[in-house]
C-alpha cells in the first residue's frame, strides 16, 4: 500500500487534524464518568432511608453544566474532525481515480486486453469507493477507539487500581478476537471483489450485446450465466459477512462478562466499605465505553479490511509497467521507404501462436497500401504496429527511417497518424465535439471539408449541421454514417499516415468508390484494411496475409497472376463473367 500512502501527501494537514480533533473529543468523553462519580459521591452524599437528604444541589447543577459543556465541545470537535477526514478521504480517492484513469490511458492494447474492461470499471468505481470509505472511517476512529480503550483502562487504574486486572483481561481477549476476524476477512473480501468483476463483465456484455442476445433467443442462457455468477458473488459475500458478523456478538459477550465481573466484585467491595458507589458507577461507565468503542473498532477493522483488499487491487494497476518498449537512446536515422516492416513477428501471449510471422514490406510517401486476407489473418494486428499500439517480438517497424520504439518518435505517432478503427465509436455530444477529437483547433471550414472527404457532408446537413446531437455510442446514426463520421474525425487531423481498418464495410460500393477517390487527394500514406478486393484493387501496393504470413505483395494485376490466396478472395467476390475474362 506504499503507493496509495503517497496520495496522502497533499492532505497531510487534514490527515493530522482529523484524528487530532477526534482525540480531543475522546478526551472529554473519558472525563464524563469521572464527573458522574463526583456527582454521586460528593453531590448526593450519603443515602439515608432510601433518599439523599444531604444532596448539594448547587454542586450537582454545576457538574451538570460541566457535562453540558463537555458535550458541546465534543460536538464541535467531532464535526471538525469529520470535515477534515472527509476532505482527506475524497481528495485521496479523487487523486487515485485521476491517476488510475491516466494509467489506463498509458497502457498498451496488450495490457488492456489482459486486465479486461469489467475489471477496470470495478477498480475505477467500486474499489475506489470502498477505499474512500475505509480512509474516512480510519481517520476518524482508528486513533479515537484505541485512545478511549486504553484511556478507559488508565482511568480505571487511577480511580481504582484493584480493578485494573478485570479491564486488562477483557481488553486483551477482545483484541485477540477482533484481529483474528480481521485477518480472516481480508482474503475473503479480495475473492468477493474478483467475483464482482465477473458479474460486471456479464452485465456489460448483455447491455452492449442486447440486440444479438435477443436475435439469437439467448435470453435464458444469458440469464442463467448471470444468475450463476451473481450467486457465486452472493455466496462469497455472505460467507465473508458471516465471518465478520462473529465480531459483534463475541465483543458484546466478552465485554458484558467483564461488566458482570466488575459489578460483582465492586458490589462486594462497596458493601465492605472499600469502594464508593460513585467509583463503581465510574468503572461501569468506563467499561461501557470500552464496549462501544470496541464495537466501533471491530466494524472499522472490517471496513478497513475491505478497503485494504480494494486498495491492493487499485495499487496493482497503478504499479503496472506498460508492456510497450520505449527506447530512450536516439538511433541513427536510416534511409529508405517512409514506412517499413522488417521481418516482423508478433505474439499476443507468450508461448502462443504468432499473430504475424516474418512480415516484410515497405510503403513510400503518398502511396496507398491495401491489406487483405481472411478473418484472423493478422490484418488489424499489422496496422496497429504502425502507431505502436503493440510491440513486436522480433524484427522492427520503421517510420521515416526511425524505429517506432524510439522515444522522440512517440509524439509524432500520436499526432501525425490518423486511425479509423474497425469498430466505429462516437461519443455523446455533438458532431463538432466528436470531430474536434481529430484536432482541437480545427475551424468549422476544416470540419466541413473533412466531412466532405468522408462523404458525410449531406448526412450531417440533414441531421442539423455541426451542432447535431450525437447520442452515446452514436446510436442515432446508422452503421455507415458512424463509419463516415469516424473517417472525418481522422481526416481533419490532416495526417501524414492514415489507417483505415475495415472502416468502409458498411458503405455501399458507390459511396466507397467516392471515398477512395477523395482520400487519394490527401497527400498522405494510406493503409486500407479490407476483406473486399474492390476496396484495395486500386492501391499502389497490396499485402496479402494468410495465417499471419505475407503470402503475396504487389498490385492487383500482379497478385491475380502470382498469388493463389488473392485469386481465391477475388474470384469469390466477382461474377462468373469476370472470372471467364480473367
Amino acid at each position: 500500500m506504499k503507493k496509495i500512502v503517497s496520495y496522502f501527501k497533499p492532505y497531510t494537514w487534514q490527515s493530522i487534524a482529523g484524528p487530532l480533533f477526534k482525540l480531543l473529543e475522546a478526551t472529554f468523553e473519558l472525563l464524563v464518568p469521572v464527573v458522574v462519580a463526583l456527582i454521586v459521591d460528593k453531590g448526593l452524599g450519603e443515602q439515608v432511608n432510601g433518599g439523599y437528604p444531604y444532596a448539594d444541589k448547587g454542586y450537582i447543577a454545576a457538574m451538570c453544566g460541566v457535562l453540558a459543556l463537555f458535550g458541546l465541545l465534543g460536538l464541535v470537535f467531532a464535526v471538525t474532525a469529520q470535515y477534515f477526514a472527509a476532505r482527506a478521504a475524497t481528495g485521496v480517492s479523487a487523486g487515485l481515480r485521476r491517476d488510475l484513469f491516466r494509467k489506463l490511458q498509458s497502457l498498451s492494447y496488450k495490457d488492456l486486453d489482459g486486465l479486461g474492461t469489467s475489471a477496470m470499471l470495478t477498480r475505477m468505481t467500486s474499489d475506489v469507493d470502498r477505499l474512500q470509505s475505509a480512509i474516512n472511517l480510519a481517520l476518524r476512529l482508528f486513533l479515537r477507539s484505541p485512545f478511549i480503550v486504553f484511556g478507559a483502562v488508565i482511568a480505571a487504574w487511577i480511580v481504582d487500581p484493584a480493578s485494573l486486572g478485570c479491564f486488562v483481561l477483557t481488553v486483551g481477549v477482545l483484541a485477540v478476537v477482533v484481529f483474528s476476524v480481521m485477518f480472516a476477512c481480508m482474503p475473503l473480501y479480495k475473492r468477493s471483489q474478483s467475483d464482482l468483476d465477473a458479474v460486471a463483465l456479464s452485465t456489460r456484455e448483455n447491455l452492449t450485446g442486447v440486440r444479438v442476445v435477443r436475435a439469437f433467443c439467448r435470453e435464458d442462457e444469458e440469464r442463467a450465466i448471470f444468475n450463476g455468477r451473481n450467486e457465486k458473488l452472493s455466496k462469497s459475500r455472505r460467507f465473508a459477512a458471516a465471518v465478520a458478523a462473529i465480531t459483534n456478538p463475541l465483543t458484546y459477550v466478552l465485554v458484558n462478562a467483564g461488566i458482570v465481573l466488575l459489578l460483582w466484585t465492586g458490589a462486594i467491595r462497596v458493601d465492605g466499605g472499600a469502594l464508593s458507589q460513585g467509583t463503581v458507577i465510574a468503572l461501569y461507565n468506563l467499561m461501557s465505553q470500552i464496549l462501544v468503542e470496541l464495537i466501533k473498532l471491530a466494524n472499522l477493522i472490517v471496513t478497513v479490511a475491505k478497503g485494504a483488499a480494494c486498495g491492493g487491487r487499485v495499487e496493482k494497476v497503478l504499479l503496472m509497467t506498460p508492456s510497450l518498449q520505449i527506447d530512450e537512446e536516439k538511433e541513427e536515422k536510416r534511409e529508405g521507404a517512409f514506412v517499413r516492416f522488417e521481418n516482423v513477428t508478433v505474439r499476443y501471449h507468450e508461448g502462443g501462436e504468432p499473430a504475424l510471422e516474418n512480415v516484410s514490406f515497405e510503403a513510400r510517401r503518398g502511396e496507398t497500401v491495401g491489406i487483405i486476407g481472411g478473418t484472423g489473418s493478422g490484418k488489424t494486428t499489422l496496422v496497429n504496429l504502425i502507431p505502436h499500439f503493440y510491440d513486436v517480438e522480433a524484427g522492427q517497424v520503421l517510420i521515416d527511417g526511425q524505429n517506432v520504439r524510439q522515444k522522440q518518435l512517440q509524439s509524432y505517432l500520436r499526432e501525425k497518424i490518423g486511425v479509423v478503427a474497425q469498430k466505429a465509436v462516437l461519443f455523446k455530444g455533438t458532431v463538432r465535439e466528436n470531430l474536434l477529437w481529430g484536432r482541437e483547433d480545427a475551424t468549422d471550414e476544416e470540419l466541413l471539408w473533412a466531412l466532405d472527404v468522408a462523404q458525410a457532408g449531406e448526412v450531417v446537413k440533414e441531421k442539423g449541421g455541426l451542432d447535431a446531437k450525437v447520442e452515446q455510442g452514436g446510436k442515432n446514426f446508422s452503421g455507415g454514417q458512424k463509419q463516415r463520421l469516424t473517417i472525418a474525425r481522422a481526416v481533419v487531423r490532416r495526417p501524414e499516415i492514415l489507417i483505415l481498418d475495415d472502416s468502409a464495410s458498411a458503405l455501399d460500393f458507390a459511396t466507397e468508390a467516392a471515398l477512395r477517390k477523395a482520400i487519394r487527394g490527401l497527400n498522405a500514406t494510406i493503409f486500407i484494411v479490407s476483406q473486399r478486393t474492390s476496396s484495395v484493387r486500386h492501391a499502389d501496393k497490396i499485402v496479402v496475409l494468410d495465417d499471419g504470413k505475407a503470402v503475396g505483395i504487389g498490385t492487383h494485376e500482379e497478385l491475380l497472376a502470382s498469388c493463389e490466396e488473392y485469386r481465391e478472395i477475388h474470384f469469390s467476390q466477382v461474377d462468373s463473367s469476370e472470372k471467364e475474362g480473367c
